[in-house]
């Protein structure tokens, strides 16, 4: 997949709901984990974070919204239930991306909201676990960005691989042989 994405928050202080968001990017191949104005204690956070993300990823903190710096070409996307958010399935990702949520009680600050290039809506009737959101986002993602095929038309999935598929046990083939020579 061509591109890269992070995600971040701002504000938070709640470690677990961090190590929880942060080992859900770690599953889904985010390149970097990031906090602004946040109170994040790697320690704590590990509690969630059985992954240990922030071995494996680069963690970068931002003491202020004016000290957040994002690559060259990086899109900002703001996570947040606001009236003219864009809503998340009518969303096209950009290819290269830094997602960040706000506060568990509160929204992405003012200043915060003013740098970012998009600010999208998952269309829920009130707020989710910033972690949950963060999960959201990164599936909705990844269905957008082509990774995988287009869904069938009918229920279900691809058809199995040969190797996958079993015979069924004796008995119910025994009990099919049965029944189609009753007719």
């Amino acid at each position: 997949m061509r591109g890269y994405f992070g995600i971040g928050v701002e504000g938070i202080n709640k470690p677990f709901n961090v190590g929880n968001l942060f080992r859900s990017a770690h599953a889904f191949d985010a390149s970097f984990v990031f906090t602004v104005a946040a109170t994040y204690k790697r320690s704590e956070g590990t509690l969630a974070d059985t992954s240990d993300t922030l071995a494996n990823l680069p963690f970068y903190t931002f003491p202020s919204v004016d000290e957040l710096l994002l690559p060259k070409g990086c899109a900002l996307v703001g996570v947040e239930l606001m009236d003219d958010a864009v809503e998340l399935p009518s969303f096209t990702h950009p290819r290269c991306a830094a997602y960040i949520m706000g506060a568990e009680k509160s929204s992405l600050s003012p200043a915060l909201v003013a740098r970012c290039d998009h600010i999208i809506k998952i269309p829920t009737k009130f707020c989710l676990n910033v972690g949950i959101a963060g999960v959201v986002v990164m599936y909705d993602r990844v269905l957008n960005m082509r990774r995988f095929p287009d869904r069938p038309v009918m229920p279900g999935g691809p058809p199995l691989p040969e190797r996958f598929r079993t015979t069924p046990p004796l008995a119910e083939v025994a009990l099919a042989d049965r029944d189609g020579d009753e007719d």
